[in-house]
């Protein structure tokens, strides 16, 4: 896949990413149970059943609250755009929380274990591929949050996708050996303003990429449509849903791209229904023209 084709699906995905897009069409959910090494699996399957043959297939990787309403909203859009979409089970048994505290272990239980990590991503990956409605040379994956950070070890592991899009996820660097088996085209929509992740990280994530001779973008964006710099991560929320679930956060503030060229170009953006498509915002995006990337080659 060319990185032209490749950036234009990375759009579609970053609309899907970003709630830009609504579900239309004969979208049709199901629970979809699985195994990765003796630990039952509930991933989240969504695909149109009024399109006839095989499509390309998209794993969506939730954030560290567990698969839940968003990650499956996200399979769900990606089904009204003729895509067969499964949501991975990260933790098994379909877990959840709403707890920041237990969300940190859950999500830090694989983090320290990237092994592990690439083995539930993989598995999820497997089950997608084997879709008989999924045509498998045609497959991508896309991540938020601790998502990201799965995708992208994912995409490390030498896994057989056409690229993998990571928004506000961790950037970890590929071991020895990872940059060799990468098959993936890399995007990576990055809060400029994100705490967990520092300049530093973002600079050697970089550096490791181009080292590798490895071509990607990585976009920094503003975070999030708030006043508040400690939610900034959140990019892919709409305006009033909260980052941490069961906490409201007040809307306003300015959308801004703080990297790359200068420009003064404005664009008035709308972001997507929230959780059940209820209710849709507006926010007002500064950014140079353009957009604002940094390409490693």
């Amino acid at each position: 896949m060319s990185y032209r084709t490749f950036f234009r699906l990375g759009a579609a995905l970053a609309l899907v990413g970003l709630g830009l897009t609504a579900v239309e069409a004969r979208v049709v959910p199901q629970t979809v149970t699985y195994r990765q090494d003796g630990t039952v699996m509930r991933g989240f399957l969504a695909y149109d059943d009024g399109l006839k043959g095989k499509r390309p297939g998209v794993l969506v990787v939730h954030e560290w609250w567990g698969l839940n309403d968003f990650a499956r909203e996200r399979a769900l859009k990606l089904a009204g755009l003729g895509y067969v979409a499964l949501a991975a089970d990260m933790y098994g048994g379909g877990a959840t929380t709403r707890d920041r505290e237990e969300a940190g272990k859950l999500a830090g239980a694989l983090l320290k274990n990237p092994d592990l990590l690439r083995a539930r991503a993989q598995a999820a990956l497997q089950v997608l591929a084997a879709d008989p409605r999924v045509d498998p040379k045609r497959m991508a994956a896309i991540g938020f949050g601790f998502g990201g950070t799965t995708v992208l070890e994912l995409a490390y592991s030498g896994a057989d996708l056409a690229g993998v899009v990571s928004f506000h996820g961790g950037l970890p660097r590929p071991q020895p050996g990872d940059l060799k088996r990468l098959k993936a085209k890399i995007l990576v929509l990055h809060g400029a303003d994100d705490p967990h992740v520092a300049p530093a990280d973002l600079a050697a994530f970089e550096q490791a990429m181009r080292q590798g001779g490895r071509t990607g973008r990585w976009f920094s964006l503003a975070g999030r449509c708030t006043p508040s710099p400690t939610r900034a991560q959140g990019i892919t929320k709409p305006l009033g849903q909260p980052t941490t679930p069961g906490r409201r956060d007040v809307p306003g503030g300015i959308c801004r791209n703080s990297s790359g060229k200068s420009g003064g170009s404005r664009a008035r953006t709308e972001t997507g229904a929230g959780e059940g498509g209820r209710s849709r915002d507006q926010c007002q995006a500064r950014g140079p023209s353009g957009g604002a990337s940094r390409r490693a080659s």
